[in-house]
Formats: C-alpha cells, structure tokens, sequence
C-alpha cells in the first residue's frame, strides 16, 4: 500500500442534509425503514424456520433471501443513522472497507438466491415431475451453500483489490456508504483497471444471471398460459409474481442506480438512489412476498398469535 492511501484514516460519507432538523427527520426515517426490514424479515425466517409444512425449496431459498436483507440493511443504515444523530460524515478506515465487502457480499448473495429461486419456479411450473429429484434437499443446500460461497468470494476479491490501490485525491467519497466507484475516483495509479477488470468480469456475470431469469420466465409465461384450467393458471401466476416483483425492484433500482446519464447526476439524487436500491428493496421484499403468498401469511399469522398469547399467558402467571 502506498504511503498516499497509507496515510487516510477516515473517509467522509455523502451528509443526509445540512440542517440538523433534517439530520433528524432523516434519522427517524432510517429508523422506521430498518425497523420495517428487520420486523419483515425476522418474521420471514421466524416463520419458515418454525412452521414444518414451509419446510420446501421455495421457503427455504426465501429465508436465506430474508437474511441477505437483514444483512445488507445492517451494513449501511446503522453508520448512516449514526452520523445524522451525532451530526458527522466520517467513517473509518477500516470500517469503510469492512462496510463496502459486506455491502457487496448480502447484495451478490441476493442476486444469486434470486437466481436461484428463478429456476425453482422454472422447474415448479414448467417440469414439475421432477421437482422432488432436481430440487430436493441436498441439491436445495448445496444451491444455497454455492451462492453464499461465490458472493463471499466476488466480495472479497473486490475488497482486496480496491483497498490496495493507492488514493490520492482526498478522502470524500460523495456517497452514504462505502462502494467501488466512489473509492476508484479516489486513486491515482492505473493500477485501477485491475479493478475494471474485476467489474467486467462481475458485469458478465449478473448479464448471464439476468439472461437466465429472462429466458426462464419465458418457459414459464409459456407453460402457463398452456393450462387449461383457469384456477390453475392463476395459482401458478400467483407464486412466479412475488419473486418477479422482487427481482425488478432489485435489478432496475440498481441498474438506474449506477447507469444513469452523468448529466443528470447530483449529489440529492445520488443519495436518493443510494437509499433506493441499498435500503427500500430488503423493507419491500417481505411486504411483497406476504401479500401473494397466503400459506406465508398463515404461518407469519400463527406466529404473531403465539407470541401474544405466551405474552399474556406469562403476563398472567406473573400477577397471580
């Protein structure tokens, strides 16, 4: 490392707002979406974890989803809500670069969890005599143990790369949280495009994922419009657009995100789409997946109940 990148030992975030009335509303705005996410997601993986009869590929690949929202969600809002509180834009060193592996890290593990789940509706809708031996339960872990695993990897290999370019164009990063492109303007060797390379690579990559999901929601519109029955048409529609809502809320904020025209380009709109595809998708996803899918809605039900009747049963126990 370089005695230029050597030598920084904070960055400075992108500030929430310049008045501390705001820096406030923006922090009771953080606090409301995280709680949202966390109480979602928690119930998510509450529910399926609890109810046996959620014990399928699908609940199962939709409870390592809601643990990469619990994840990504905790890596960028607590340092934002920290600095709107205390009124501060810095971040350390090295929690900026522990911030932009985890970021990475929840965010490509989603990316392939959705993929994943793609083809579980491919092969629910499309061969579903063979559901039980291509999706079943040692295929269903090693899917998910290959996503986590490629994510950790992608992760970490950005990471490392990132931080060992030499910075020497200040420390401001005009972002909310820790991420590539900022950290790249910052350096001053052209050993940058090492990383380019990487990010190429990382664009092929979610370009054959996105492709896969295109071309499996076209057997799948196809075979569902080859039913006769129309119950049953409305059944398999009903389980594909929950996971499709997911995917386009995932991959066109993101896409706007960080493809947008610099002509158009601020730091307010920067810091909109920041919380845009960082924040609103991992509070949006258990909404989404909840509202379609009622044998969810029956366990998460059956969930809340118990807890309140155990609540009041020891309430009870306690006063007498």
């Amino acid at each position: 490392m370089s005695n230029s990148s050597s030598s920084i030992s904070h960055f400075l975030l992108l500030p929430l707002a310049d008045t501390q009335q705001l820096q406030l509303l923006h922090f009771c705005l953080f606090l409301g979406i995280s709680l949202a996410a966390l109480l979602g997601n928690g119930l998510i993986i509450s529910a399926v974890a609890c109810g046996h009869h959620l014990h399928t590929p699908m609940f199962f690949f939709l409870l390592n989803l809601a643990l990469t929202d619990l994840g990504s969600i905790l890596t960028t809002v607590p340092k934002a809500m920290h600095n709107s509180l205390w009124d501060t834009r810095t971040i350390s060193y090295t929690g900026c670069a522990a911030q932009l592996f985890f970021f990475m890290f929840f965010m490509s593990a989603e990316y392939f969890l959705l993929t994943i789940m793609c083809y579980d509706r491919y092969v629910s809708i499309c061969k579903p005599l063979h559901y039980g031996t291509l999706l079943g339960s040692r295929a269903c872990a090693h899917m998910a143990a290959a996503a986590w695993a490629s994510a950790f990897l992608y992760s970490l290999l950005h990471t490392a790369n990132t931080f060992s370019l030499p910075l020497c164009h200040g420390n401001a990063l005009g972002q909310l949280f820790c991420e590539i492109p900022p950290i790249l303007k910052l350096s001053c060797s052209k050993s940058y495009l090492r990383e380019l390379g990487l990010l190429a690579v990382s664009a092929s990559l979610g370009l054959g994922c996105f492709v896969f999901i295109v071309f499996s929601y076209v057997q799948i519109f196809r075979a569902v419009l080859r039913i006769p029955c129309e119950q049953g048409r409305h059944k398999a529609f009903s389980t594909c657009l929950p996971h499709l809502a997911v995917v386009s809320l995932f991959i066109g904020t993101g896409i706007f995100a960080n493809l947008k025209p610099p002509s158009i380009s601020s730091p307010s709109l920067d810091l909109a789409l920041s919380v845009l595809y960082s924040v609103v998708p991992p509070a949006l996803n258990p909404l989404i997946y909840s509202l379609r899918n009622q044998e969810l809605k029956a366990a998460v039900w059956r969930l809340m109940t118990g807890w309140v009747t155990l609540n009041c049963w020891l309430i009870s126990e306690n006063h007498f």
